[in-house]
This record gives C-alpha cells, structure tokens and sequence, in this order.
C-alpha cells in the first residue's frame, strides 16, 4: 500500500508539474465568481496606502478630469465597465479607454467607481492592484494615458491665434508661440508668463510672472527663460 500510494503521489505531482509548463491554472489560482464592488473603505485604505494625499513630484504627470485612461490586467485585458457603449467610456485605436468624469472617478469592472484624479497613474495602478486582489490573485494592472484632456495653458495678445490649447506633450514658450500661429505684425518681442501654481514656479520668474523677451533668445541671451510650460500658464505676447 506503501508503494502504491508513493506512486499515485508521484504522479499527481507529475501531472501538476505539466499544468504550470503548459500555462493551464490550477485550482489554487482560480478566479472569484462573485462581481462585488470593492467597498468604500477599501477604496478609501487604497487611496492611503499609494500615498494619494502626497504631492506629486514635478517630473509626474497627475490625472485630470477629461483624461481618457486604458486599465487593464496582464491576462484579462481591459478593465473598462460596460463595453456596450456606457457613457464615460472611449475607443481610442483599438483599445477602449475609459474618461476621467468630472467627479474624478472611473467605473471598473468588478470593482465599481475609483477615484483618479489627482493621483499618478503610478498611484492609481498601486491602488487598483489592492482593489483587484479581491477579485484575481496578484494581478498585474497597467494603466495607461491614452489622452490628455485636464492640462491647458492659454496664449493671449499679439498672435496669429490666440486661443486655449492642451499639453499633449512637454512644450517651451518658444513652441507654445509657434504653437498659436506666432506674433502678428503688431507684436514686439516682449513675452509675459503668469503662473498661478506656486509649487511649479522656477528661479527665473518674479513673484509669478515671467519676462521673456524673444530679440535676447535670437541673440542667445537668457535662453533658460524659454521655460517648459505648464497646465493653466498665461502667455501673454506683447
């Protein structure tokens, strides 16, 4: 009896061995059948444990409203609620996003409404990997930024276009300039910034205005006042 049950063993063992090499779960890994939203305080102990009450970093883009996100598991795909064309979802290329309301939330599949804005996608892919663990086993979640819709800055005066435009990419004053159509035929070449973020002013301004003065940058003087801008500047071309 010995034997046979030593054999029996081996050959369970065996078998478990050839169901992980040929990536066929076991019934260790098995998914919940339960589609229960995370609850609020779940949510709430995620927020806090990603840091959410912490300032980002300069160098990190925060997520805004408008912003059009991909959330997805690494072998379940995307994590967007409702693919029949639920409001607050779109297709951008081939994956379907999911945008940023104006209450700051997502809707998720098996996890419900989630805070976003205001965090990293950093952030939000630490907390949606606690929110998703009571539904899959260690997932992996990327989120992505499919498009920016939250970061504006505005150019004013004498240029060919003056209008609002989004941040789509990092973009200088010069670019920002170029961007609105350049200076008119009445335009000196004297530039003012307004910054109202005081945690993103740099050396160069005074108080929250920047001068920038087009003529000196031709003549390579002063070329650090070409700053990168930022969401809600004011450029203003005199």
């Amino acid at each position: 009896m010995n034997k046979r049950w030593m054999v029996v063993s081996l050959a369970a063992c065996l078998l478990a061995a050839l169901l992980a090499v040929s990536g066929v779960s076991s019934a260790l890994a098995a998914q919940s059948t339960k589609d229960i939203p995370a609850s609020a305080k779940l949510k709430q102990e995620g927020l806090k444990k990603v840091g959410a009450l912490q300032v980002a970093s300069q160098s990190e883009y925060v997520i805004g409203h408008g912003d059009v996100l991909g959330v997805s598991i690494y072998g379940e795909g995307n994590m967007a609620a409702g693919n029949d064309g639920v409001a607050g979802e779109t297709k951008s290329g081939n994956d379907q996003g999911v945008t940023v309301r104006l209450d700051g939330r997502i809707s998720l599949k098996h996890v419900g409404d989630v805070q976003a804005a205001g965090l990293t996608p950093t952030q939000l892919a630490d907390m949606l990997k606690t929110l998703f663990s009571t539904v899959y086993d260690d997932p992996v979640v990327t989120v992505v930024l499919h498009k920016s819709n939250s970061q504006w800055y505005t150019v004013m005066g004498k240029v060919a276009k003056p209008a609002v435009y989004p941040i789509n990419y990092p973009i200088n004053l010069v670019q920002a300039i170029a961007e609105a159509g350049g200076f008119d035929q009445w335009a000196n070449s004297k530039v003012t910034v307004v910054r109202k973020a005081t945690n993103e002013l740099t050396r160069e301004f005074q108080g929250n205005t920047l001068k920038f003065d087009y003529d000196d940058f031709l003549a390579g003087k002063n070329l650090e006042r070409n700053i990168t801008i930022k969401a809600d500047d004011i450029i203003i071309v005199h």
